[in-house]
């Protein structure tokens, strides 16, 4: 008869083993930055599959507990956010199963997937078009039973200073008085070429690559997350997101919108303030706008919220 290896020993666990002596619960315990594919669906009813890193975590409210069963926090994480499509719905049945699967040793779970989201974007008059990449975090967190989602965007767009702009026109008018006799009557073709001349440009507004953070809490509402409509929304309000394909054409409506858009921080904020607090299905919001200046070497800051009694905001953090 063929000889049978003798059974393996049950594998050693100490987790399990209590401690001697009761010590304070641990508020979040667990994993950060496991490497995951998430599939999202876009407007258009296409599907992204994109790489993610997802912090996994529950609290650990046993004082005597040596630890938290942390392997299943990772084969739930894999076997729901890697295979199915990613859904508010989804992230609530996840956070469920963090607290089921610990065997009452927590009653808080906290889920965290960041990813870049991508969207074909056309260009402002060519038939061209490219991908842009706009950062996204979604978060879940389920503590004793109240459940809550957070999205979380950043989007780059151009903004011009409004006080550059103002001193560039002062400038040119000087530089118009000291190149033409204005006693005299003027030939309007010697105008025209005067200002098509890098003499007629005798300075040029300052404009600089800027970012918008924004986070918000959806209502239970929503059975998609809305990344796409909050980007139109807020790319909308903006008037100038940075480009992907460009042609001529292309760069001079983009300059024709910075210069029919000028703004000051407080002015994009407002902006976005503006069509975020318009939206009834979003409980809560927080905004921060950057503008990483090419006058200084600091940033230009500005942050505003929904404005509501006890949300974003309210301590006076910016949490971003």
């Amino acid at each position: 008869m063929p000889h049978r290896p003798e059974p393996l020993p049950e594998l050693a666990d100490i987790t399990v083993n209590a401690l001697p002596d009761h010590h304070p619960a641990l508020d979040w315990v667990g994993m950060g930055a496991v490497e995951l594919p998430v599939q999202l669906e876009n407007a258009d009813a296409t599907t992204l599959r994109l790489a993610a890193r997802v912090n996994a975590f529950v609290n650990l409210r046993a004082g005597t507990a040596r630890g938290i069963h942390m392997s299943r926090l990772y084969l739930l994480v894999d076997r729901w956010i890697g295979n199915e499509p990613l859904t508010p719905t989804l992230v609530r049945h996840v956070l469920h199963e963090f607290v089921t699967s610990q065997a009452q040793l927590s009653d808080r779970a906290a889920l965290q997937i960041d990813f870049d989201y991508l969207l074909r974007r056309p260009a402002l008059q060519s038939a061209h078009s490219g991908w842009r990449s706009y950062p996204a975090r979604i978060t879940g967190t389920l503590d004793h039973g109240r459940y809550s989602t957070e999205v979380t965007l950043t989007l780059v767009y151009s903004s011009t200073c409004p006080c550059s702009a103002a001193l560039a026109r002062q400038l040119i008018q000087q530089q118009f008085q000291t190149d033409f006799d204005t006693r005299q009557p003027l030939d309007a073709q010697q105008v025209v070429d005067w200002l098509g001349s890098e003499q007629g440009m005798a300075a040029t507004p300052h404009s600089q690559r800027s970012t918008a953070q924004v986070r918000v809490r959806l209502l239970p509402s929503f059975d998609q997350f809305p990344l796409q409509a909050l980007i139109d929304r807020i790319e909308g309000a903006l008037q100038t997101p940075v480009q992907t394909a460009v042609k001529r054409e292309d760069e001079q409506a983009f300059a024709r919108l910075n210069a029919h858009n000028l703004m000051f921080c407080e002015d994009a904020a407002r902006r976005v303030q503006t069509v975020l607090q318009a939206d009834p299905h979003l409980a809560d919001f927080q905004l921060r706008v950057n503008h990483h200046e090419s006058l200084h070497a600091h940033d230009a800051v500005a942050v505003a919220s929904k404005g509501i009694v006890g949300g974003y905001g309210s301590d006076g953090s910016t949490h971003f």
